[in-house]
């Protein structure tokens, strides 16, 4: 029995793949590569989109980590040289070593079909990298993607930690149909445009994402008491920290701008400051 016959989606791995030409055409088109860019394409599993982008690559480095997908994807691709399939989670591997084991480059891109379930931390890994692609194109949970790209007013807190480091737009929708298995969840597919430092200015992006975190503790209450259940203080100090990012604490978390919530955070350092 070949290796193709036997291949099914692996539940476990969270795998749904994308089987419709029409979609797998689209992302490929929608991904403007370079004549010099390397491509990591995350979770390449039966190798679809694959195919679609091997003309377009100058080095394709094709991450999976189920050994027989890692098996197809040798067999159908192995007479290209600008194909490298690496077999690991691309989770436990840095943006670095997916390169250098990969034979690619500087400038890299990032493109996939990502597992619902850990679709986000697969773009945090690269958004937060100290070595950053210049865009990530993604298929994830439409909710998720929505949420990605969210403008004021429906902010989450994964709004503000995707466009801290990215420009991000939602390309297209993918229905379930168009997947085997079939989810229970529309897809979209969405574009991030990584840029050059970061989208507001602060000293330490780690103490900004977790006093942003605790802003949302409870995003359906006003800022006041979201931020204070967040921060386990009273809601008259919360109140107090919101004044002095001249906010008002009767707004909700999901309305505040990247630069209300930098305006917050410093607020926030400059209170708790010896």
């Amino acid at each position: 029995m070949s290796v193709s016959a036997r291949l099914r989606p692996r539940k476990s791995l969270g795998q749904h793949w994308l089987t419709d030409g029409r979609y797998l055409r689209r992302i490929a088109e929608a991904a403007d590569i370079g004549k010099h860019d390397t491509v990591i394409e995350a979770g390449a599993g039966t190798g679809l989109l694959t195919e679609r982008l091997i003309p377009r690559a100058a080095r394709l480095i094709a991450v999976e980590i189920d050994p027989a997908l890692c098996e197809r994807l040798r067999e159908r691709f192995g007479e290209h040289p600008n194909v490298v399939v690496v077999q690991d989670d691309v989770l436990a591997v840095s943006p670095e070593e997916l390169l250098r084991r990969g034979g690619g480059r500087l400038p890299y891109v990032v493109i996939g079909n990502l597992p619902y379930f850990i679709g986000t931390a697969i773009i945090r890994r690269f958004l937060e990298s100290s070595v950053k692609p210049r865009w990530i194109i993604a298929t994830l949970q439409a909710e998720v993607a929505e949420n990605m790209a969210a403008s004021p007013g429906r902010m989450r807190y994964l709004s503000v930690a995707t466009q801290l480091f990215a420009d991000a737009r939602i390309i297209f929708q993918i229905p379930a149909k168009a997947f085997r298995p079939v989810p229970k969840v529309a897809s979209a597919v969405v574009r991030l445009d990584v840029l050059d430092g970061l989208a507001v200015e602060v000293d330490d992006t780690t103490a900004f994402l977790k006093l942003v975190q605790a802003g949302f503790a409870a995003p359906r209450k006003r800022l006041r008491n979201s931020l204070a259940i967040g921060l386990r203080v009273q809601p008259a100090e919360s109140e107090a920290i919101i004044g002095g990012a001249r906010l008002d604490p009767a707004r909700r978390p999901a309305e505040l701008s990247l630069g209300d919530w930098r305006a917050l955070y410093f607020a926030y350092r400059a209170a708790v400051s010896p």
